[in-house]
């Protein structure tokens, strides 16, 4: 073999070497700009993704009527959106003991509000409306709001363990000396209900200051 044949042969085949490279960096090039791009899709992603997480965990309906009872009953609109949530979580229902709607709300609660706040069209049947359930636990939540001196704690308490009971422990806890805190709550429902809300008003809040006034 001459030189010459080694030196051409040594040329053909360096030519597809190279190709090959060139293809490999292409290919590596190409990797490293398509892990770039989903990269910057998961991040900008991230907040839809969150908010869905959010909305999934922590719904939220009628916010327009929300707003409308919070302004009108001087309460604040992400309590009771977490009242809802710990009651319903938006999704009405009767319960066993024959409470009704979002906010579920006795029957004889409700006709108990009629008489005070002067409706005199209302129906039990008008509970499963949902403007007319949120008006009628909103007025609930004020009344006892003013009734134990704007204490979330007691009026949260009597929402679900009723009026009679919070009476019975807040005056067992002042024959102490002392408060009644949701620890003391003696009914176990009722002091996890008590809690659920007060952490679900702060989510609310958090989650949801456009939808509910705050911004």
């Amino acid at each position: 073999m001459t030189p010459g044949a080694a030196t051409i042969r040594g040329r053909r085949g360096a030519g597809p070497r190279r190709r090959a490279a060139a293809r490999r960096r292409r290919l590596a090039v190409l990797t490293i700009a398509g892990v770039g791009l989903l990269a910057v899709a998961i991040i900008l992603a991230m907040p839809l993704f969150r908010k869905a997480v959010s909305e999934f965990n922590l719904p939220l309906s009628y916010s327009d009527v929300i707003r409308e009872q919070a302004v009108e009953k001087h309460l604040d609109p992400a309590l009771i959106a977490a009242v809802i949530y710990a009651e319903t979580k938006f999704v009405s229902r009767p319960s066993s003991a024959g409470a009704q709607g979002l906010m579920q709300i006795l029957p004889g609660t409700a006709e108990f509000l009629a008489r005070r706040s002067g409706a005199t069209t209302f129906t039990i049947s008008d509970l499963a409306t949902p403007s007319v359930n949120i008006s009628y636990g909103s007025y609930y939540l004020r009344y006892l709001l003013d009734r134990y001196d704007g204490r979330e704690v007691l009026a949260l308490a009597a929402y679900n363990g009723g009026e009679t009971n919070v009476d019975k422990w807040l005056a067992h806890a002042r024959s102490e000396g002392r408060p009644l805190r949701i620890s003391q709550i003696p009914f176990p429902q009722t002091r996890a209900y008590v809690a659920r809300v007060l952490h679900a008003q702060q989510n609310y809040r958090h989650t949801y200051p456009s939808e509910l006034g705050y911004s």
